[in-house]
C-alpha cells in the first residue's frame, strides 16, 4: 500500500519562505564594534532575492559554486539563502587557512564567484593569481551601491531536495583537505535536530559566535531562521571585551562557541564585571570542553554550558551532553563532561580493530562510527574508501560508550592537533621542519594548553654538528603556515621514539612530555 502523504521537498527555500512569512519581524543584528546594525527577517529576505538576481546576472547557474570569504554578519546570511535557493552551491571558505590551502580548495571546488568582505580583500588578493576557475569577485562593504541594486523580485526555482546546497572542506587531516557536500534535505533535517537538541524557539535571541565558515556555523543560522529566533552576528569582533559589550547591549539568551572563545568571555567577565546575565545557555564544542569551564559557567555566571560533538562530515551535530532523567544534581557533571549521546537521527557505534562492534559497557574502546541522514557518504571528487565502513562513517575518534548511550572520546586515531577549535596538521609541520638544513628528524604532538586547550610541541633532532634555535625554526615555518599554527613549545632531543615498524611513537612522546622528561623551551605565542 502506497502512502498518500504530500511529497513536499525538504529544501532551504522552504526554510527561507517560512522565516520570511511567519517571522518577518524577527531581527538580524550585526555588531559593528561600538554600534549594532538591525534588519528584520522580511527585509533580509528581500535583499536575499536581490542578491540571487545579481548573481544570476553574473552568469551563476544551478550547481555553480559560489564561495564566501566572510565573517558572521547579515550579508553572509543573505548569501546563505540566496546561493542554495537559486540552485547554486554555497562554498564557505575558512579565512584562517594558509593561502596555499585556500587556493587549493577554491580550485578543487571550482568556485566561479567569490563574495568577500572588504576587510578580507588582501587575503583573497594574495591567492587570486593561483585561482583557475574564479570569474567574478563580489566585495561586501559599506559603500552605497543602491544605484546598482538588482531587482527585488526573484522566482526561486524548484529544487531537488537531494541536490547539493552547500559545501565545506575538512582541514588538518593528512593529505589534502576534503570537500563535504551537503544536500538541501540534509540541511533541512539537520535544522530539526538543532531545534530539538538546542531547544530553541522564537523567544530566543541567538548569538552566533561559531564562524559561518565552520560547518555552516553548526547549522544555527538556518535553524534560528526556521523558528524565528533573533540572530546576533558578531562579525569580526570576537575579542572578549567587544563581545561582552555586544552581549550587554543586545541581550542574547543563547550562544554557541568553541571553548577558547567561551573561556575568554568567562575570564573577561570575572575580571571586569560585564553584564552578560541575559545569556541562559551556551553550547560548547569544536574540541573537548573542560569540566572546569562547564562548572564555572554554572557557578560563576549562572549559565548552562552544554557540550556537543560533531565534525564537518556530520553537518555537524552528532551528540549532545545532557544528563539523563533521574540524575542527582551531584552527578550531573558525570554526563555533562562526556562527549554526549547521539541526537535523534544519528546512530553511533564503537568498532574494534577487527571491525566488530564492542559492548556498550563504558569501558570497551574502539573507533567511533556514525551514520544518519545528514552524515556524509562520500567526499566531493575525492576517493577515501578508508573513511567508510559498511555504510558508516569512520570518525577517526577513539572512545567508548555506556549502556545509556553516552560516548566518551578518549583519543584520536590521527595525530592532528585541535587548537581553539581549529585543526593544525602535525604532519605538515613535521614535513616543513624536515626541510630546514639543520633538522635531521622532527615530530609534532598536541599538548594541553590552558588557553587554547591544545597547542603543538615540536620535538627536533638536529643533524650532527648543526645548530638551530627555536626562534630560528619558528621563523622558518612562519612564511609557510598560518601564524596560529606556529609552535610555542620546542624540545631538542637526541632521538625520537619509534614503534616496532619504524613509525613515530607519539603516544609515548605525549607520556614523556606529561612526565616532564622533555627539555621544553617555551616562546611567546605568535599573534593570531
Amino acid at each position: 500500500m502506497n502512502s498518500t502523504m504530500m511529497d513536499s521537498p525538504l529544501t532551504i527555500t522552504a526554510l527561507l519562505r517560512r522565516g520570511a512569512r511567519v517571522f518577518a519581524g524577527s531581527e538580524v543584528i550585526t555588531c559593528e564594534g561600538e554600534a549594532s546594525r538591525h534588519a528584520r527577517f522580511g527585509d533580509v529576505a528581500e535583499r536575499t532575492q536581490r542578491l540571487a538576481a545579481a548573481l544570476q546576472a553574473l552568469g551563476v547557474k544551478q550547481d555553480d559554486r559560489v564561495g564566501t570569504l566572510s565573517w558572521n554578519h547579515q550579508e553572509h546570511l543573505e548569501a546563505y539563502f540566496a546561493v542554495p535557493c537559486m540552485g547554486a552551491v554555497l562554498h564557505t571558505l575558512n579565512l584562517r587557512l594558509p593561502p596555499h590551502q585556500l587556493a587549493q580548495i577554491i580550485n578543487h571546488a571550482g568556485d566561479r564567484v567569490i563574495i568577500v568582505d572588504d576587510s578580507l580583500v588582501p587575503l583573497l588578493a594574495a591567492v587570486k593569481p593561483h585561482l583557475r576557475t574564479v570569474e567574478h569577485v563580489v566585495v561586501v562593504g559599506a559603500g552605497d551601491a543602491s544605484a546598482l541594486a538588482a531587482s527585488p523580485s526573484f522566482d526561486w526555482p524548484d529544487i531537488d531536495e537531494r541536490s547539493t546546497a552547500a559545501m565545506c572542506y575538512t582541514t588538518g587531516t593528512t593529505g589534502d583537505p576534503k570537500g563535504v557536500a551537503y544536500s538541501h534535505r540534509a540541511v533541512y533535517l539537520h535544522c530539526f535536530a538543532i531545534w530539538g537538541a538546542f531547544r530553541i524557539d522564537d523567544t530566543e535571541r541567538i548569538l552566533t559566535i561559531v564562524p559561518m565558515f565552520h560547518v555552516n556555523a553548526w547549522g544555527i543560522p538556518y535553524a534560528a531562521w526556521m523558528v524565528g529566533a533573533d540572530l546576533l552576528m558578531p562579525s569580526r569582533f570576537l575579542q572578549p571585551q567587544v563581545l561582552c559589550n555586544f552581549i550587554q547591549s543586545e541581550r542574547p539568551t543563547f550562544t554557541g562557541g568553541v571553548p577558547t572563545i567561551l573561556g575568554g568571555v568567562l575570564q573577561y567577565v570575572l575580571a571586569n564585571g560585564s553584564d552578560i546575565s541575559s545569556l541562559k545557555r551556551a553550547v560548547c564544542g569544536g574540541s573537548a570542553v573542560p569540566a572546569s569551564l562547564i562548572t564555572a559557567y554554572r557557578d560563576k555566571l549562572g549559565i548552562e554550558c552544554i557540550q556537543a560533538w560533531g565534525m564537518t562530515e556530520t553537518s555537524p551535530i552528532g551528540t549532545i551532553a545532557l544528563p539523563p532523567k533521574g540524575t542527582p544534581a551531584d552527578r550531573e557533571m558525570d554526563y555533562r563532561s562526556t562527549t554526549g549521546r547521539s541526537v535523534p537521527g544519528v546512530e553511533l557505534r564503537i568498532i574494534d580493530e577487527d571491525g566488530s562492534e564492542v559492548p556498550a559497557d563504558g569501558e570497551s574502546v574502539g573507533e567511533i562510527e556514525v551514520r544518519g541522514p545528514w552524515i556524509t557518504a562520500s567526499y566531493y571528487n575525492a576517493e577515501a574508501p578508508e573513511k567508510f565502513h559498511d555504510g558508516w562513517l569512520r570518525t577517526g575518534d577513539v572512545g567508548h560508550i555506556d549502556a545509556k548511550g553516552f560516548v566518551q572520546i578518549t583519543d584520536r586515531s590521527k595525530d592532528v592537533i585541535k587548537s581553539g577549535g581549529e585543526w593544525i596538521s602535525s604532519v605538515e609541520l613535521e614535513t616543513l621542519l624536515l626541510g630546514h638544513p639543520a633538522v635531521a628528524d622532527a615530530a609534532v604532538i598536541g599538548v594541553p594548553d590552558e588557553k587554547w586547550q591544545e597547542r603543538p610541541l615540536a620535538a627536533v633532532v638536529l643533524k650532527e654538528g648543526a645548530t638551530a634555535t627555536p626562534d630560528e625554526l619558528r621563523s622558518f615555518l612562519g612564511s609557510k603556515v598560518a601564524r596560529w599554527w606556529l609552535p610555542e613549545r620546542w624540545a631538542f632531543v637526541d632521538e625520537l621514539p619509534k614503534t616496532s615498524v619504524g613509525k613515530q611513537d607519539k603516544k609515548l612522546m605525549r607520556a614523556l612530555y606529561a612526565e616532564g622528561k622533555y627539555p621544553v623551551v617555551e616562546l611567546a605565542a605568535a599573534p593570531r
